[in-house]
């Protein structure tokens, strides 16, 4: 088996990264919570290689997944990302599509359905 391209991984973590940033969640906890992901979807990656594409958006559905389990979908931290794009509604929270992360994963409203942002440009969304 060749080799897993750690550079993968290494965007995957960069985009969730921007994205926790853009939503003011770059706690320690939240973090540790990438590391995991990234470290756990690199064991995936290096058995199914072919599943290159669906990584960024694993990863960012895995920490999104370990955020509600360690703080509650009733904290904000556990909403994460939170959708601010919504007026006149309960808070609630975005999801990744596609459903198994990719390709080209992007952020959408759980409300509305509406795209929000790609994976990585919460910042600018």
């Amino acid at each position: 088996m060749d080799p897993v391209d750690d550079s993968v991984i290494y965007v995957a973590r960069a985009h969730v990264l921007a994205d926790l940033m853009a939503r003011g969640l770059t706690t320690p906890g939240a973090v540790t919570l990438l590391d995991r992901a990234c470290s756990e979807r690199k064991w995936w990656l290096e058995q199914w290689p072919d599943g290159a594409p669906y990584i960024a958006g694993l990863v960012a559905q895995d920490v999104q997944d370990a955020l509600a389990d360690t703080f509650g979908r009733e904290d904000r931290e556990g909403l994460w990302p939170v959708c601010t794009h919504c007026q006149d509604t309960p808070v609630h929270a975005l999801h990744i599509e596609p459903d198994l992360g990719g390709p080209d994963p992007q952020w959408v409203c759980e409300e509305s359905g509406q795209p929000v942002a790609p994976l990585g440009s919460l910042a600018r969304a």
